[in-house]
């Protein structure tokens, strides 16, 4: 039997780029010996970039002299996301290959959830005492970061004896302000923290309001517990936006990358909301059963229902969207739906008329030009353009005032899935449709 090609390109010219080329196609097994085969600097930089998951199964297959190694060159929050991916009893064997500082530092951040503050935040800051000078602090800043014992340099953070934050000062001005001077002449005292057990959103959604580099987290003491920095929440975004996109697509969101996602979960988390979606469909044939004579009577009528259904389907997945991700942005609260609803109304109702004049002009052409919908066709046009203009608006109604039903009720708003929305209205428009029709054409054609 022929031995199968590896895919690694040659071990005497394996680069950096050609890792990165083939990492995803490439078993555990083949991406350790590929990263023990880049240069030093090169596997510093290659490492660094991974992802959470990529860390921890990279960390368990290579060898345990190297995992020692690359363990501890990962910052204390990042080795607390790489440790968090693996099952209990290999977290207890890369735990005991840290320092005891280190150590103490992730064991702290797993405590916390994924999706906290506290399980974002780094506990390596730069921290100042308020009594020293300004000389004092800034030969302390410097020993700190000389021993690798802060996340970022872009603020100071002044601790009293208790731990509890004080002040927030930047290195500009540190730099700036008379060396004699002590730190807590020149700190401010009005800064903004964020609670250890804030929603990861939360933060995400302050970082964005404030612009700034990093946050102190602080729990319920006010003490100081970690910072938060800007490059942690840049993974955050899209976490969360991956997330929704995913719900909107009417499926469970996945727990890790697409290609990473195992056959079965990816068909489970797609087939609930699959099977709901088409129990909810089956009301549809049920509708149309409800108007059977009609539709017996005027056959021309069932030409028009995949406009009128889909129309409504349509308006109601925009304005869901819509609200959705102002709710995401915190654009929107629960005690703005009043306004939502008057809005929505209002570009319903415009919707509707731009569509049902769309609608009524085609019958009218198509009529005069291939005489295809009887004597009657302007009250079939009549009816297609009214039953556009009830079943958008009511799309649109739908669509917006679904995500704040949900979230006040304490569901993810997302859940509101454009395809929920639209077998939501696929039903309600067949209703208002054949309805309209039954009071224009009654004694004429129905």
């Amino acid at each position: 039997m022929r031995p199968v090609p590896s895919t690694l390109p040659d071990s005497e010219s394996i680069r950096a780029d050609d890792l990165r080329a083939v990492w995803p196609i490439l078993s555990a097994e083949d991406r350790a010996e590929g990263f023990l085969l880049l240069p030093r600097d090169d596997a510093e930089e290659f490492f660094l970039e991974l992802d959470s998951h990529d860390h921890a199964a990279l960390l368990m297959a290579v060898p345990p002299n190297a995992r020692r190694l690359w363990l501890r060159y990962l910052a204390p929050d990042d080795a607390a996301d790489a440790i968090q991916q693996l099952e209990p009893e290999e977290r207890g064997e890369l735990l005991c290959l840290l320092d005891d500082l280190a150590r103490n530092e992730v064991s702290g951040l797993l405590a916390y959830a994924d999706d906290a503050a506290g399980g974002l935040m780094s506990p390596r800051f730069a921290r100042v005492r308020p009594d020293a000078t300004v000389d004092e602090a800034i030969a302390y800043l410097r020993r700190q970061a000389r021993n690798q014992q802060i996340e970022t340099v872009y603020y100071a953070y002044v601790l009293d004896g208790m731990q509890r934050l004080l002040g927030v000062v930047s290195f500009r001005e540190l730099f700036v302000a008379s060396p004699e001077k002590h730190v807590s002449e020149v700190m401010k005292t009005e800064f903004i923290s964020l609670p250890e057990d804030m929603d990861q959103e939360a933060v995400a959604r302050i970082f964005a309001q404030r612009d700034l580099m990093a946050l102190p987290v602080l729990d319920a003491e006010g003490r100081m517990k970690g910072i938060v920095t800007a490059d942690d929440i840049v993974d955050v975004v899209e976490e969360e936006a991956t997330e929704d996109i995913q719900k909107l697509g009417g499926m469970e969101a996945l727990d890790m990358p697409y290609l990473r996602t195992p056959f079965g979960e990816m068909v489970r988390k797609r087939a609930g909301w699959l099977a709901a979606l088409f129990l909810g469909e089956m009301l549809t044939a049920t509708a149309m059963g409800h108007f059977e004579d009609e539709i017996a009577k005027a056959v021309v009528l069932a030409l028009f229902v995949p406009l009128i259904i889909s129309s409504g389907g349509n308006s109601g997945s925009q304005a869901t969207t819509l609200v959705i991700r102002a709710m995401a942005l915190g654009e929107l609260r629960i005690r703005d739906w009043w306004r939502v609803i008057r809005r929505e109304l209002a570009s319903g109702l415009s919707l509707g008329v731009i569509l049902a004049s769309i609608g009524f002009a085609r019958i009218v052409i198509w009529e005069h030009a291939f005489h295809s919908y009887g004597e009657h066709y302007l009250l079939v046009a009549g009816t297609v353009a009214l039953s556009l203009i009830g079943v958008v608006t009511w799309g649109t109604l739908a669509g917006s005032m679904l995500p704040f039903l949900l979230k006040r009720i304490g569901f993810d708003p997302a859940s509101a899935s454009a395809p929920f929305v639209a077998t939501l209205v696929d039903v309600s428009g067949l209703v208002i449709y054949f309805t309209v029709a039954q009071v224009i054409l009654s004694g004429t054609m129905l």
